[in-house]
């Protein structure tokens, strides 16, 4: 290897954007100030193989818009598949890098190959720089008074609230700093990140915005028309009320300090809801905080003396099929399931009830919900997905009471009292059903065998009789 640099490496991970990226920018910086090359990578390694069939549709989504504006610049993203310390070391050797960086992430199975690709570059007299920008703050720069981690939500959202964030950043002016010649890339339609998907992904695709400016777009969209009303709409899933940012933020395609400014100067304006806004963001930090200090809360029940509650762990369950399927004869699971196969993600208001359904009323586990959302949400997140999960279940931190059991017909007249939402989605029974609810039948698996035709499905326990089991089984259990 040459002793002068010739090139800096960027790591692309779940940061596939180019401004309001520390990382980026500092390597970008690094490559000019050495009069070297910057060359930025996408690794499809064994743990982002590892993703369920929509994560990694929508990763592929992204990385083919990363693509685009890294061209619209006058780079080239390189696309090399294997282990991700073999994969740096060989580019390395062939362009003379002396220097790799990328952007922390903080899942235990990501915390791990980091660290042992760092070493392993380091012991190569490699100089492997990790940054932040994932978060805006590093999970273990908030801590209580006493020095510990925080369990609940309140205290950690009074720690951060004043603290300051740092500005967006924005990637630097000019030519970009390429090599004499670019080194060989795969194709992206040859990694197959959309084959697990098959004939959803038509179906999906129509609901998605992808890439950096799509993200930037939605963001101040919902800025000048949605933010004033989030209180109150953020709540009811037939109302376009929510930001939309979850899988921008998930995959990176915007910075959460992009996020956090416009959400400040929304309430620096007065605007009803910025504050509301801000507090979802740090919810989301929250969960990152929770996962980085206990990495068990993605595998196992965060309180441990859960650990003996008799959920069924029978996922061939016909009932568990059932609540796949969006056909447990409850209007707002179903709904709620079915917005998630057609477009990919799905209201939080639906997944809190669609998971206290299947963890409560049909006493099964949460990891085998917990699973399925990793196979069907595009806008998968661990940290979120993981502590969502538990928290409706009553097994995680800050999680709702065991005898708080929602009543998803209740919930559905309060949050959508005019049907709308049900109406969005249940195409049975009806006589005109809506585009959304006949496109649910184009989504799922053929092999389910599922039509419009069919009669909406009777429930198999009322929402009255499973709050009744569900509190007979907690009340023997002392928590």
């Amino acid at each position: 290897m040459s002793s002068d640099p010739k090139a800096v490496l960027f790591w692309f991970r779940r940061d596939l954007r180019l401004s309001d990226h520390p990382g980026l920018s500092a390597a970008f910086a690094s490559a000019l100030a050495q009069g070297a090359a910057l060359i930025p990578v996408a690794i499809l390694d064994p743990e982002t193989e590892a993703l369920g069939a929509a994560p990694a549709w929508r990763l592929g989504q992204s990385l083919g818009a990363l693509q685009a504006d890294l061209e619209a610049r006058g780079a080239k993203l390189i696309l090399r598949r294997g282990d991700a310390q073999t994969v740096l070391q060989d580019l390395a050797a062939e362009t003379g890098a002396r220097e790799v960086h990328w952007q922390r992430l903080y899942d235990p199975a990501a915390i791990s190959r980091d660290s042992a690709v760092k070493a392993q570059l380091s012991a190569q007299g490699l100089a492997a720089h990790s940054h932040a920008g994932h978060l805006l703050h590093e999970p273990w720069t908030v801590e209580t008074k006493t020095g510990g981690m925080y369990r609940v939500y309140t205290p950690y959202w009074n720690a951060v609230k004043g603290r300051d964030v740092a500005a967006p950043v924005a990637l630097p002016e000019g030519a970009w700093p390429e090599p004499a010649h670019w080194p060989e890339s795969d194709d992206l339609a040859q990694w197959g990140l959309g084959a697990r998907m098959q004939r959803g992904a038509d179906i999906v695709s129509r609901h998605v915005r992808v890439g950096q400016q799509a993200a930037l777009d939605r963001l101040h969209d919902f800025a000048e028309r949605w933010i004033g009303d989030y209180v109150a709409n953020r709540d009811r899933p037939a109302v376009p009320g929510t930001s939309e940012l979850s899988a921008h933020l998930s995959l990176g395609e915007i910075g959460v300090r992009t996020a956090w400014a416009v959400g400040m100067a929304a309430l620096e304006q007065g605007r009803n809801g910025a504050e509301t806004f801000l507090k979802e963001l740090v919810w989301r930090e929250f969960a990152y905080h929770l996962m980085y200090h206990t990495p068990h809360l993605t595998s196992g029940n965060w309180r441990p003396e859960w650990d003996a509650f008799p959920w069924s762990t029978d996922e061939d369950d016909p009932a568990v099929l059932a609540w796949k399927q969006g056909r447990t004869g409850i209007p707002f699971v179903d709904a709620a399931m079915r917005q998630m196969y057609v477009t990919g993600t799905m209201h939080n208001r639906g997944r809190m009830i669609v998971a206290s359904w299947l963890t409560k009323h049909m006493m099964t586990h949460w990891k085998i919900g917990m699973r399925w959302f990793e196979s069907c949400l595009v806008d998968w997140d661990p940290a979120s997905n993981a502590m969502g999960w538990q928290w409706s279940a009553g097994s995680g931190p800050d999680a709702t009471p065991y005898f708080r059991v929602f009543n998803p017909v209740t919930q559905l007249a309060k949050f959508d009292p005019n049907g709308a939402y049900a109406d969005q989605w249940i195409a049975e029974g009806k006589g005109n059903p809506s585009e959304t609810a006949l496109s649910f039948f184009e989504a799922v698996p053929r092999s389910w065998g599922l039509s419009p035709d069919m009669a909406y499905p009777r429930p198999r326990i009322t929402p009255e009789a499973g709050r009744a089991r569900a509190l007979e089984a907690y009340k023997a259990r002392s928590f």
